[in-house]
């Protein structure tokens, strides 16, 4: 063992008064040993996680789309809008969570502490804040973005969600301290059994109790409460993280308070330019398909996010180990985690992508059951084909990003997403779909060139900060 991971155990061992020291110590040996194997451990909870949640995703869409294509479309206009609720939560998490992991790499556990903190203190403010004016506003929303006959539903459902901002806003950052002091495991348990509760109660509010699509929004709510509650509990109520988190004598202090919006500004701001995409997509889509075009869309994107749900999972371990290290100031480590993480990545989604590909009508089948959702299949079917030739390529993108963030270079993993998004994949879409007159399938293939040029352009300028790093360390 390290002299460094032996320090960092010894004074782990005396904090928390020793309650659950061997899950804690594991996951911070995690954090300061093998690379690889520190990705494998991390990895593999939030990979379980994020395939339980994309479960739910599917379950939910497949209850909603036996309602028709109405309903998918009344759930598919409230889509970019828990993109950025999801968003602005993500990036007070991953700041949080970045710098929580810089410290510990640093062997500073107090400041770890403070982080944990003040993202909590953040949450609140921004969650309140954000929270009413969508409320209020949903209904003149839908009506600008042409929801036509499915306004009623939209405005309902998106309410509803709006309502339960300040619950997905602690769930994500609650679950993003966790994963920054390498407890993934309890960060899996969390979004799990929310996930698992959110497929039970669809068909209960949907069918039996004949809520419709509000039933579906209540069902997200309350399971996203129940997780919401399970965190609280491990944070404030047992103390059973590594992290303390004491708010009976806050005060904030700029440079913690720096060191979390360094990373969760551009972070909340590269997921609010995807949502942005996803928003100016949705326009294009409209244009030349009306509401059918958002339900292929919208369920369509499902596949595209369980498709890449282990390099998600990938990406949090990514951030964690790398962040580590860079507080560590162990670049070689650093490095070989990232380099081991794309070539991972690209590994397994070349097979999902052919996967998809080869069975893209039987996937698309299982969403077109009513009589009315025939008319979106092979529509569908033609949005699986084309989208999964970018898959491969989502790899070099969502790691390239993810080590920026770990090392606090934010506005790197931002500028990477601008391209990636408004700069190339809206004009990409819109130029074939609407200038060449391609449609629906020009939408699509702006989709894939968008993402595979932007995944590139980030795993180049990865690669050159890497490099910046070993000649600066050398020095």
């Amino acid at each position: 063992m390290s002299l460094s991971l032996l320090l960092i155990e010894v004074s782990y061992m005396q904090d928390l008064d020793g309650q659950n020291t061997k899950a804690h110590s594991d996951g911070i040996k995690a954090l300061l040993g093998d690379p690889k194997k520190a990705i494998l451990k991390l990895s593999t909870p939030m990979i379980i996680a994020m395939l339980v949640q994309t479960l739910y995703n599917f379950a939910d869409a497949l209850w909603v789309s036996f309602l028709g294509p109405d309903a998918l479309s009344a759930v598919g206009f409230f889509f970019p809008f828990f993109f950025m609720i999801i968003s602005v939560a993500s990036g007070v998490g991953m700041g949080g969570s970045a710098a929580i992991s810089r410290f510990i790499g640093s062997h500073k556990k107090e400041d770890a502490d403070n982080v944990a903190g003040h993202t909590i203190v953040l949450m609140f403010i921004l969650g309140i804040v954000f929270t009413i004016p969508f409320v209020l506003l949903s209904r003149p929303i839908f009506e600008a973005m042409g929801a036509g006959n499915v306004l009623e539903d939209a405005t309902i459902y998106a309410q509803i969600m709006f309502g339960g901002t300040l619950l997905i806003f602690f769930a994500n950052v609650a679950n993003s301290i966790l994963r920054g002091e390498g407890d993934a495991k309890r960060s899996m348990y969390a979004m799990s059994f929310g996930s698992i509760l959110n497929i039970i109660l669809d068909p209960i509010f949907i069918y039996l109790l004949k809520m419709g699509v509000a039933g579906a929004a209540w069902a997200s709510v309350l399971s996203m409460g129940v997780s919401a509650v399970i965190l609280f509990y491990w944070l404030f109520i047992k103390r059973s993280s590594y992290v303390s988190i004491n708010l009976s004598n806050f005060r904030f202090h700029k440079f913690i308070l720096f060191d979390i919006l360094r990373v969760g500004v551009p972070f909340s701001l590269s997921q609010l330019l995807m949502s942005f995409s996803t928003l100016g997509l949705n326009l294009i889509v409209v244009s030349v398909a009306g509401t059918d075009g958002i339900a292929i869309y919208t369920s369509g994107w499902r596949i595209v996010m369980f498709g890449t749900l282990p390099l998600i999972g990938m990406a949090t371990a990514v951030t964690a180990v790398s962040g580590a290290a860079y507080g560590g100031k162990d670049i070689k480590k650093l490095d070989t985690a990232y380099m081991y993480s794309v070539k991972l990545g690209l590994l397994m989604e070349v097979f999902v992508s052919s996967i998809v590909f080869i069975f893209a009508p039987q996937i698309a089948s299982v969403f077109t059951q009513s009589a009315e959702g025939i008319r979106i299949l092979k529509d569908l079917t033609s949005f699986l084909r084309i989208t999964a030739f970018f898959y491969p390529f989502v790899a070099f993108g969502m790691f390239s990003s993810a080590m920026f963030q770990g090392t606090g270079k934010g506005v790197n993993s931002l500028i990477v997403t601008l391209f990636r998004t408004l700069i190339l994949t809206v004009p990409f879409s819109y130029l074939f779909a609407i200038f060449f007159k391609m449609g629906l399938n020009g939408a699509w293939w702006g989709l894939v060139v968008g993402n595979i040029l932007g995944s590139l352009i980030a795993y180049i300028w990865a690669k050159v900060y890497v490099k910046g790093l070993f000649k600066k360390i050398s020095f």
